[in-house]
């Protein structure tokens, strides 16, 4: 008989970080909820920050002490917690180890509680993986922005701010995202042409693009699915699902079977591209590729892996319990 311990099991995401704490039965006890907690994108000291806050939200609502930590973060940040994290664990009554998850992992717990199958996340970056015995077993792109990340909201964002510029000197065609994109980036329409032989807005658009940093641009991908009838968003957004297939095909073909988890806002929010990746996909593995399961992040699953990685049996009905009482303290 499984001990009825407390487990404390935090998502801790580029932009966001959601932290649970979760019983040995799947009962969700307190949930908490803060800022980044990615530390390649927030560095270590404001996510260790970010993750303590949301720990601390969580075990407030709930006394006793708590077995241990589990966190999930991107695969690029894998690493030992430090002594501030550890310390910061301790004080607020986690009592064993901090074991660190994929990010990976904890989306596709977050939809199924198997243990083999697959998942494709599509955020502001992108990547597949191919899950066997509850391990990533292969794992296609999420290469960074300059690597790879394709069809991603980094990805979208460029293409659109490309397409824009290509429309305004001519080299392509006129676009409904233009004038989104110049409200976005609050450029006034300058047609006047200028001693450098660019119009004024064209040279608006260059100046605050480059402006930014470069995953910055996926501000501008939700300005793709806003313009549904527009042809050049339509073929933005295709070559994005078509992108995505071939990240998840990556890790799908020869290796059938399993439940398919997508997450990520391009993906749950985007329209018809998780739509088009599936029908992608469906045409070179038909056998494989069953109706995904959508979630909006890893929260679900950051909790599964905390029961998991310490011998709790988590079937179907520990993994409702886990879903259920969550939605609820999530309000």
């Amino acid at each position: 008989m499984v001990t009825m311990n407390k487990y404390l099991a935090v998502d801790a995401g580029g932009t966001s970080t959601r932290a649970v704490l979760v019983s040995s039965s799947g009962a969700c006890l307190g949930y908490g909820f803060s800022g980044g907690g990615n530390p390649v994108s927030r560095g270590f000291e404001a996510s260790a920050a970010a993750v303590l806050e949301a720990a601390e939200k969580a075990l407030s609502v709930a006394g006793g002490p708590v077995h241990s930590a589990t966190i999930a973060q991107a695969g690029a940040s894998l690493q030992l917690p430090s002594r501030m994290l550890l310390e910061g664990f301790r004080r607020l009554g986690v009592m064993n180890d901090t074991v660190t998850e994929s990010d990976l992992l904890a989306v596709f717990y977050s939809g199924t509680y198997q243990n083999d199958g697959h998942a494709l996340i599509a955020g502001t970056g992108a990547v597949a993986a191919r899950v066997q015995a509850g391990r990533l077993a292969a794992v296609a792109d999420g290469a960074g922005w300059l690597l790879g990340d394709s069809g991603a909201g980094f990805w979208l964002g460029r293409e659109v701010v490309r397409a824009v510029a290509a429309a305004l000197d001519g080299r392509g065609p006129r676009t409904t995202l233009t004038e989104p994109l110049l409200a976005e980036l609050d450029i006034h329409r300058d047609t006047a042409v200028g001693s450098y032989g660019r119009t004024g807005v064209l040279q608006q658009l260059i100046n605050e693009t480059y402006e930014l940093a470069p995953i910055e641009l996926s501000r501008f991908a939700p300005l793709v699915f806003d313009a549904p009838g527009d042809p050049v968003a339509v073929d933005i957004a295709n070559r994005a699902a078509a992108a995505l297939a071939r990240t998840l095909l990556a890790v799908m073909e020869g290796h059938p079977g399993g439940p398919l988890v997508f997450g990520g806002s391009v993906l749950v929010k985007g329209g018809t591209v998780a739509g088009a990746v599936l029908k992608k996909v469906g045409l070179r593995v038909p056998a494989a590729c069953p109706a995904p399961v959508l979630v909006h992040d890893g929260v679900v699953g950051a909790a599964v892996l905390a029961l998991k990685r310490h011998g709790v049996e988590v079937d179907a009905g520990v993994f409702g319990r886990i879903a259920t009482s969550l939605a609820a303290l999530r309000g």
